[in-house]
């Protein structure tokens, strides 16, 4: 395999060292104001158009620095995007080096800190019930076949209506009306909260709060078991109780310093026509009929900013991918503990493709792994195992390792008709096929059959010390003489 080159990153996207002493971010306005200082925030002109404009601008500067649009729309408040957009930068807002990310995020998982309740926040500094509600927020429209603006950013928060505990999911959320939203609720615990509530004749009171931290965003995203608050795994990411006030029109706790509130609730014996959107897997998600929420009310703070994620961006993919990947290792770690590290993919939508190093004790446990992994989440459709000396991080290193450690006939594992995604439009209604590829190497080989090749010295090449950029101009002219 050719030796790799140095990997670079973009100007201004290096991680901040923050010396002895890296503490996490906990709350917006200090990620931002450090995305700025590192230049990682880009201003936009003011005015930009909410309608597919905004995200335009936002998808090109993806990965690369965050957006601030003031008055967009001609709207006094300002819209924020791709906050978090890279893995290494939620590694900097945890305060931790990449490495230990994933450690990092699910200790927190598995040590959740009970929230502080206050009884003053900055985030209800406004109070808004006007007939309007949701036209005073600068809701943008991503996507070309998008069916009009979408909150793409709101962690919804509901409680179990027989234990009163919370749960936090971000959900896709259509504007269908002034004081109406339409909701693709998933078959998960905020689904399942509503179904009890319905099945009494009740609405369920939510809460979709907008604007927040980057690890309070990050835990609404936690594969937690039901009942476990995800507001309380934010706070043990953030190393503290994190504050919460109770909302204006229900019982329901939010993150004091948070930027908006949407007050509301999930309406009974209604569903309507909500959809198409663009999702993570690059493709729309279907029109159908689903869930309705009503607002009540809105707080924010005075000069609140707007976040929104674009869907099927890098923030969308990386925000879904880190949680995944903390559960998925620690689950496979618990029954196999040659399991070194896991990534899921950009090219697999952050969901789907799951890549895992192992070091190999015995043939035929990389099959018994990828079982693991398709039993640790539903959405994983493809797992390769590979080597310890595989960078896992590298999708062309993963490849190198299927060309030359992987045969199909005897290295190919795969599971018909099984529960996959409902948005993976190969799938049947989210029935479809899942593969495995043992992509390691057999344990009797000789030494030197799968031998990597290097080129002694290569790690202490210093470009900049051993090429000299000054003779090209003198060499030029004698090679063209």
């Amino acid at each position: 395999m050719p030796t790799k080159p140095k990997k670079t990153t973009p100007a201004g996207s290096e991680p901040h060292q923050h010396g002895g002493n890296r503490k996490p971010f906990t709350t917006l306005r200090d990620w931002l104001a450090h995305l700025a200082s590192t230049g990682r925030l880009a201003v936009a002109r003011p005015n930009v158009s909410l309608k597919h404009e905004l995200a335009a601008i936002a998808k090109t500067l993806d990965g690369r620095q965050a957006t601030l649009f003031p008055q967009p729309g001609g709207h006094p408040l300002a819209v924020v995007s791709g906050l978090v957009s890279a893995r290494e930068w939620i590694a900097e807002a945890m305060g931790v080096e990449h490495a230990d990310m994933l450690a990092r995020f699910e200790h927190a998982a598995a040590n959740p800190l009970p929230c502080a309740v206050v009884e003053r926040a900055p985030v209800q500094e406004i109070v808004e019930t006007s007939p309007d509600l949701l036209r005073d927020l600068p809701i943008p429209t991503h996507n070309e076949h998008d069916s009009g603006p979408y909150i793409t950013a709101g962690l919804i928060i509901a409680k179990n209506p027989r234990t009163g505990r919370q749960n936090v999911a971000i959900v896709r959320l259509q504007v269908s009306a002034p004081r109406k939203l339409g909701a693709l609720l998933l078959p998960r615990h905020t689904n399942h909260f509503f179904d009890m509530a319905e099945a009494k004749g009740d609405a369920l009171h939510v809460a979709i709060v907008i604007g927040v931290d980057p690890l309070t965003l990050l835990a609404s995203q936690a594969i937690a078991p039901l009942d476990q608050d995800e507001l309380e795994i934010a706070g043990a990411l953030q190393g503290r109780p994190l504050p919460v006030v109770r909302c204006k029109t229900s019982d329901m706790l939010v993150p004091a310093e948070a930027e908006i509130v949407v007050e509301g609730r999930i309406l009974t014996k209604l569903r309507e026509p909500e959809g198409p959107f663009g999702e993570f897997p690059q493709y729309y998600g279907d029109r159908a009929d689903r869930h309705v929420i009503e607002i009540d009310a809105i707080t924010r703070r005075k000069d609140a900013l707007y976040h929104t994620i674009g869907g099927g961006g890098l923030e969308h993919l990386v925000l879904g991918g880190i949680p995944r990947e903390a559960t998925l290792l620690a689950h496979l770690k618990r029954s196999f503990p040659g399991v070194r590290d896991v990534h899921l993919s950009h090219g697999g939508v952050c969901r789907y493709h799951l890549f895992v190093k192992i070091a190999k004790r015995s043939e035929g446990e990389a099959k018994n792994i990828m079982m693991g992994a398709f039993a640790g989440h539903y959405d994983v459709k493809q797992v390769i195992v590979v080597d310890e000396d595989v960078d896992i991080h590298d999708p062309q290193q993963v490849e190198w390792a299927v060309a030359t450690r992987f045969q199909a006939d005897r290295d190919l594992l795969v599971v018909t008709e099984s529960q996959g995604s409902r948005l993976d439009p190969s799938t049947r209604d989210g029935v479809g096929a899942k593969m495995g590829i043992d992509a390691t190497r057999p344990l009797a080989a000789p030494e030197m059959k799968f031998k990597k090749i290097r080129v002694p010295g290569e790690e202490a090449v210093d470009l900049a010390r051993d090429v000299d950029a000054g003779a090209l101009a003198g060499w030029a002219k004698k090679l063209q003489g």
